[in-house]
């Protein structure tokens, strides 16, 4: 009897990337792929699919490495539970791209071998990838790295700080409700299509400020998503009683921004639930407010200062005084991925508002299953 070999995933805009990978998959045995359903793709990515999942399993079905197509049953990252189980595989390969912790961890439960591939272009065909094909849109997200929650008023008028973010090149497609600024990213993409125009950031900024929160919104989303999208490289944001910092420090110093990068590794969780409230539970006090600030602080001293232990120790002190202020941050699912890192790394803190997204990390040696980002270093006037 042949082996078994089941892979996962969107299958949506086919290319010679997605059918090198089925064929080295194929390799190894009789390969089953499942395919995520319309509804599970919806609720990951924040919008359907170009083409229908009975689209996508007759053209996944019609490709001769595949011995059978199946659309999952189940939700989110792990929505093949049930298809595996069914299936009985031998093997769970995955592509550079669908590496994840969620995916390993969850494999290692079964006497299945869990198989990465890297990315090989077929012969003298150029390299593809469903990311590559999208990189035509430049605008880029943001990422917080300390002080979150300082940018709303009702947390800076008790006491001020700074948050700390850094802009990044879109080289890998965040999924909504990850606190990756997603939400924001799209308005800037409605406004500017594919590329930040050349003028004043600081103008760039309040501009996609005010689109997003347009006059009768019920929730004003903190300005440090705008800022943190618009201005390239690291940025400290000072704010005091009100929505727009009071003062913007900027570093594009290249030893700066590489010791980031050369420090930073995200690891996937599912994105928070759509009814997921942060705020229930919340204890808004000034000692963990003024916590939150000093640990910002810190963090922009230690990066200034090449400083690694305190980078990592201030990213992790600055997320437990976020929990401390709103303890649903947390969840099962959230404190599962922490378990399995926090041993291995300097410091981390949950992408965002919590619930779900990423966990950003801090660390000197490579983790496996995380992505590398890259800062956005062009600058606007």
């Amino acid at each position: 009897m042949n082996k078994k070999v089941f892979v996962s995933g969107c299958f949506d805009l086919i290319h010679s990337g997605h059918i090198e990978f089925l064929k080295s998959a194929s390799e190894f045995g009789d390969l089953y792929v499942c395919i995520g359903s319309d509804s599970t793709i919806k609720e990951l990515k924040g919008k359907y699919p170009v083409n229908n999942e009975n689209e996508r399993k007759f053209i996944i079905q019609s490709i001769r490495y595949v011995k059978k197509c199946l659309v999952g049953s189940g939700s989110g990252f792990l929505d093949f539970k049930r298809e595996l189980k069914i299936v009985k595989p031998n093997f769970f390969v995955v592509n550079q791209d669908g590496d994840s912790s969620v995916k390993s961890t969850f494999i290692k439960g079964f006497d299945i071998e869990y198989i990465v591939l890297k990315r090989t272009p077929f012969k003298e065909l150029p390299e593809r990838s469903s990311s590559m094909l999208k990189k035509e849109i430049s605008i880029p997200y943001r990422i917080d790295l300390s002080g979150g929650w300082l940018d709303q008023p009702f947390i800076n008028s008790i006491y001020p700080g700074p948050v700390v973010t850094i802009s990044i090149e879109p080289n890998h497609k965040f999924n909504l409700r990850s606190g990756m600024a997603t939400s924001t990213r799209n308005k800037a993409i409605e406004i500017w299509k594919t590329n930040l125009p050349f003028s004043n950031k600081e103008q760039l900024a309040k501009i996609l400020f005010c689109y997003e929160n347009s006059p009768g919104n019920k929730e004003i989303t903190g300005s440090q998503d705008s800022i943190g999208i618009i201005y390239p490289g690291l940025n400290k944001l000072q704010y005091k009683n009100g929505y727009w910092p009071k003062k913007i420090e900027s570093v594009l110093d290249e030893k700066k921004l590489a010791f980031v990068e050369n420090h930073l590794y995200l690891i996937p969780i599912k994105p928070r639930d759509s009814n997921y409230n942060v705020f229930k539970n919340k204890k808004i006090e000034k000692k963990y407010i003024k916590e939150l600030a000093a640990c910002s602080e810190n963090l922009w001293r230690s990066i200034n200062e090449f400083n690694s232990e305190e980078f990592g120790l201030s990213m992790l002190n600055s997320f437990k005084s976020q929990t401390k202020i709103f303890p649903s941050m947390l969840n099962s699912e959230v404190t599962k991925t922490i378990e399995i890192i926090k041993n291995k790394c300097l410091g981390y803190k949950l992408s965002g508002s919590g619930g779900g997204g990423y966990l950003i990390v801090v660390s000197k040696y490579p983790l496996t299953n995380a992505i590398k980002i890259k800062i956005r270093r062009n600058n606007i006037i």
